[in-house]
């Protein structure tokens, strides 16, 4: 385990039993969705600290991740008397993280939880780094809180579990981190055999996905500076999350940050100079494994006011973090309207739409 609170486990219900029982909690509570409730909590029921445990599940999916589904798991702990003292396990992706995490820090001003992420999108994002959201007016993880678990357990055997579409969806933060980080780890990524994944393989990736995170999240915890890295891809892909989600055609976190990072290396090769060799090689990986979003020039105007809403932005410009070349940051980068549509026809162009 490092400082962060971060294990990569080696022995995971030991791990489990041994963090649980440094919490020493009055009362013990796990949070599943539907889908982790059948799947994966099976899988913990030989740890004998469980049995006593209440149970809280909610919907599966990002639809869920709302304010209604928030004040349910806060009912549920009042109802069982939870105190300062107890601790809530959430054991799911990314939205039970997210909200579980939200949920646990905000009850009674506070109480700890651990981090179980059974999905790749989980484990290499969403549950490390403290950042707790719940959707709010249409817009993705509005409402949120900067509260670190008390421990966040990677079981790549959950892995296991995931069909290919959540298997990807993860992937593209590695694919993210591999571009802030080092060509090495960038190579290594655009070799992975997605079609035929090798796991214990994929562990190592993870493992090295996770570092690039931490070591950021550990010099910037609530996103001052240099965290602001890790939104490469993410002010577009918010975007096209946001306008499907409106146009009742949800696509995965993941999928839409590949496609946000196709945008936003093209405003990385032609505002900073960004290698364009190394933007198409990227763009032709992300292509043939995440196929494209479609969507046509009447719905610019609506992606652009999305943007606007973005959490990095400052007196209503659009702010992006940019590569000059992969590991090279440029940070609090801006880009006219023009500029973001070229954009825009260049995804478009690059897609074949």
């Amino acid at each position: 385990m490092d400082d962060t609170g971060v294990i990569l486990c080696q022995n995971f219900l030991d791990e489990l039993s041994e963090a649980i029982t440094l919490c020493a909690p009055d009362q013990l509570f796990v949070l599943t969705d539907e889908n982790t409730h059948e799947m994966c909590l099976p899988l913990l029921h030989e740890i004998d600290a469980l049995t006593q445990a209440h149970h809280i599940m909610i919907g599966a999916g990002d639809v869920y991740k709302n304010l209604k589904t928030l004040s349910n798991v806060w009912q549920a702990l009042s109802d069982q008397s939870a105190t300062r003292h107890s601790l809530l396990i959430c054991l799911g992706g990314g939205m039970v993280t997210d909200l579980g995490g939200f949920a646990a820090s905000t009850f009674k001003r506070g109480i700890k939880y651990i981090n179980i992420p059974t999905t790749l999108l989980a484990m290499v994002d969403a549950a490390v780094g403290g950042k707790t959201a719940i959707n709010f007016n249409g817009l993705k993880n509005e409402i949120g809180v900067f509260q670190p678990a008390f421990r966040v357990l990677l079981e790549t055997e959950f892995l296991h579990t995931l069909d290919a579409h959540n298997l990807l969806s993860g992937y593209a933060e590695m694919l993210k981190h591999g571009l802030i980080s080092n060509y090495d780890t960038l190579n290594e990524l655009l070799a992975f055999d997605l079609a035929n994944t090798n796991y214990n393989q994929l562990k190592q990736l993870v493992g090295k996905s996770v570092s690039v995170k931490e070591i950021i999240v550990k010099k910037d915890p609530k996103e001052q500076g240099l965290r602001k890295s890790l939104n490469l891809g993410h002010t577009i892909g918010h975007a096209f999350e946001s306008l499907a989600l409106n146009q009742q055609r949800p696509v995965l976190h993941g999928y839409a940050v590949a496609w946000g990072l196709i945008c936003e290396l093209y405003l990385s090769h032609v505002s900073v100079g960004f290698p364009r060799d190394v933007m198409r090689r990227v763009i032709h990986f992300i292509h043939e494994n995440y196929g494209s979003f479609i969507f046509t020039c009447d719905d610019y105007e609506l992606l652009y006011k999305l943007m606007l809403h973005d959490k990095k932005n400052k007196g209503g410009i659009i702010n992006f973090s940019l590569l000059t070349d992969v590991g090279e940051l440029c940070l609090d980068q801006t880009a006219t309207q023009s500029l973001i549509y070229e954009t825009l026809d260049f995804f478009r162009e690059s897609m074949g739409i």
